[in-house]
């Protein structure tokens, strides 16, 4: 159960007595296994969709389900990474990291073996008795990324969660994910405005328009091995990629900002 369908979904919202549509007849289908990486302009709906598949907004049209099931976080377990990280500030690195598992009622002994393994591998062995305010932008992504791996999601949603980080970081956060995801292969939706990080990550890559309509679906032609940033072939994809956007957006930039 992991692959996402999306079937004529609608979203609205009440401005001056009017139900204005936030996304429109969008319908999308991420395979089982897969990162769909969804880009576009600020407003378009990106984040309102993911929302949807969080089981966050439930006044819509249409139809979501996760492995041929209806939408149901009672039953389902969805691994949600928000922009801001959503580490509670009063735990610690470790108590942050488990909280997933436990709010799910799935923790188990064993579990805490996985969390030091998670730990070791995203360098962040020597943080876990220390509070989200004593760390970095990028220790705390971190701490994110194990929160929701430790989890084991059915479905991983991720809105723009490496924006707020500096180009460097970014790019270093982007690889410790795209390893961590190798290994687990969750089906993943990933919000982001950037794009080489749609081209870097996503398998697939879905182009929303300012209507809140999904404008063009793509599979990215670099697959499962992706290029690396400094491959000229990387950099004519990412200019292609922008050529589209401005095709179907008129008036703005080639990242949608």
């Amino acid at each position: 159960m992991s692959a996402i369908n999306i079937d004529h979904l609608t979203v609205r919202y009440k401005k001056n007595r009017e139900n204005l549509p936030v996304l429109s007849d969008v319908s999308l289908t991420v395979p089982t296994g897969t990162v769909c990486a969804v880009i576009g302009p600020s407003g378009c709906g990106k984040s309102t969709l993911l929302k949807v598949a969080a089981g966050l907004i439930k006044n819509y049209e249409g139809q979501v389900t996760v492995g041929g099931r209806p939408l149901d976080t009672r039953k389902m377990t969805i691994g949600f990474m928000p922009q801001s990280y959503g580490l509670l500030p009063w735990r610690t690195v470790a108590e942050n990291i488990r909280l997933g598992r436990k709010v799910k009622g799935l923790w188990q002994q064993e579990d805490e073996k996985k969390l030091e393994e998670l730990a070791s591998r995203l360098g962040i062995s020597g943080l876990l008795d220390r509070y989200p305010r004593e760390l970095s932008g990028g220790q705390q992504q971190r701490v994110s990324l194990a929160r929701v791996f430790l989890l084991q999601p059915d479905i991983l949603l991720m809105d723009e969660p490496f924006s707020a980080l500096d180009a460097i970081t970014r790019e270093e956060m982007q690889d410790v994910f795209r390893e961590l995801w190798q290994q687990e292969s969750i089906t993943t939706i990933l919000v982001t405005h950037y794009v080489e990080e749609a081209l870097y990550l996503g398998g697939q890559i879905a182009v929303m328009g300012e209507d809140g309509q999904i404008a063009e679906l793509l599979d990215n032609p670099t697959g499962e091995t992706p290029l690396r940033r400094s491959d000229e072939r990387f950099f004519q994809l990412g200019r292609q990629l922008r050529q589209k956007l401005k095709s179907k957006l008129p008036g703005r930039g080639g990242e949608g900002a």
